[in-house]
């Protein structure tokens, strides 16, 4: 223990930071976790359906509301107003807030027309609306401490939040008639009660609601982007929409619950990216490119390995997070793990294009991905069923990935030259090969014994392959030090 101590002492501050971010987003995802079970048995599939489909359409309208100006242009005005952070912040906040409000006066204006588009009756439109306001400040806040390198403060916010959130949740279906309503109120209580103290803390701090400069600057490079948060969003919660307008509630809150399964994965893929984003900027500024090559190799590894890991244990899984009948979402995990994958690998390919301002190739990759997942959903939906969703989901990811790694090769021959920021060959190989391994994994779901004995030769490759992996692992956990 000693050693241990000594060793987490020694600790770059990027390091201990993003150990401690990785640490809190599973710990945070695992308590939705291990609550899923609880809300799919007091909620029926129909419940927990409308539960999902709203939280679908409040990303969908969060887009709208804020222009997602937490994402993209804050890392980028971190570090172009460096000496000026709390005004920039308490000025995107400003902006945020007028753009919200704006939205929100067009829905009173025509509110049955949106309640007919979005299904659902006007009182959770309106909470959809208070928690967009209050969210934002959220999501600034923590930017900024990520970007910092400060994880004491997030870490106490974020797991206070995720205790709050279930317990709150079943206190409240527990004690209504109306349980998917509850279990929506009461998740956005949680989140405007942190949105409103961190609202107000990011205004006073920065004091400055309306900045020309700051508005302009944000404006214009997350407006071109809406196309591209609008068509990612529409990439992972248009499945669920499609299949409860073509198959009924029942069938999308099957889905609903290994997409969450799957999902949990995404908190690796985001606290690791997050923490990339910064490590990466520096390394292109510095022309470190080797340096960037062999960590995403070794990171790459990661995710592949931890959704391999959920894939080969699908059926316990679900069999955990809900009753019997919930037991076709089994087949729906493989492919939506994967996707999480390809999910990453786009993220590797864009945080570069984000880096040399190139917008307009994310924009196009990211729109083509979308439309082909809505095209694909209502062709092959209606033919196979919820189950073929979760199959052009990976589809589109797959095809996302491939246009993003095309732009970013153009982009990067139209900066720097004929630059090799990523090992291609290993990415191809790695990718390969994940696939088939998934599709091995997923046919022997229904013979136990060849999926253990599946799992056991994993495992001993693993074993053998110990110190290599170690090795990998070790490069990425010091990246922060080179």
């Amino acid at each position: 223990m000693t050693r241990i101590f000594e060793k987490y002492r020694q600790m770059s501050a990027p390091v201990k930071a993003a150990m401690w971010f990785t640490i809190c987003s599973f710990l945070q995802k695992g308590i939705q976790f291990i609550t899923v079970p609880i809300f799919t048995r007091l909620l029926t599939k129909e419940q927990y359906g409308l539960y999902n489909v709203y939280n679908s359409w409040s990303q969908i309208v969060l887009i709208f509301a804020s222009l997602n100006l937490f994402y993209g242009v804050f890392n980028n005005g971190m570090l172009k107003f460096e000496t000026d952070r709390d005004r920039f912040v308490s000025s995107v906040q400003g902006a945020s807030t007028a753009i919200t409000t704006a939205l929100l006066t067009v829905y009173l204006c025509t509110a049955s027309f949106w309640n007919r588009i979005f299904e659902l009756p006007t009182v959770l439109v309106l909470v959809m609306f208070v928690q967009i306001l209050f969210f934002p400040a959220i999501q600034y806040w923590s930017a900024r401490q990520r970007y910092e390198f400060k994880y004491r403060k997030l870490v106490a916010l974020t797991l206070t939040m995720a205790i709050a959130d279930p317990l709150l949740g079943i206190i409240a279906v527990l004690n209504s008639e109306d349980k998917a309503t509850a279990k929506i109120i009461s998740a956005v209580l949680v989140q405007v009660a942190a949105g409103l103290v961190l609202y107000i803390y990011n205004a006073a701090k920065g004091r400055c609601f309306f900045s020309k400069k700051y508005w302009k600057f944000a404006l214009t490079f997350n407006i071109p982007l809406i196309p591209h948060y609008l068509s990612q969003t529409v990439l992972n919660n248009s499945d669920r929409i499609i299949i409860r307008q073509l198959c009924g509630e029942g069938p999308a809150g099957i889905y609903s619950v290994a997409y969450s399964a799957a999902m949990v994965l995404l908190v690796l893929n985001g606290s690791i990216n997050n923490s990339l984003i910064p490590w990466t900027y520096k390394k292109l500024k510095d022309e470190a490119y080797t340096g960037i090559k062999r960590v995403s190799n070794a990171v790459l590894l990661l995710i592949a390995g931890m959704n391999l890991i959920l894939i080969a244990f699908a059926p316990e899984a679900i069999s955990i997070l809900a009753p019997r009948s919930y037991h076709g979402a089994i087949w729906v995990i493989p492919p939506v793990a994967a996707s999480v994958f390809f999910m990453f690998l786009y993220n590797l390919f864009g945080n570069v294009e984000f880096y040399f301002e190139e917008n307009k190739f994310i924009m196009i990759a990211s729109v083509l991905g979308a439309v082909l997942n809505i095209i694909l959903n209502y062709i092959f939906v209606p033919l196979c069923g919820y189950i073929a969703a979760g199959y052009t989901t990976l589809f589109c990811y797959i095809v996302y990935s491939l246009s993003h790694y095309i732009f970013m090769k153009k982009v990067v021959r139209q900066h720097i030259g004929d630059m090799q920021i990523y090992d291609t060959k290993f990415v191809f190989v790695l990718s390969i090969l994940f696939l088939g391994i998934t599709a091995v994994l997923t046919m022997t779901y229904q013979a136990v014994w060849l999926r253990y004995g599946c799992i056991v030769v994993m495992l001993t490759a693993a074993f053998i392959k110990r110190k290599e992996i170690s090795q990998q692992m070790t490069l990425f956990l010091k990246r922060g030090e080179k």
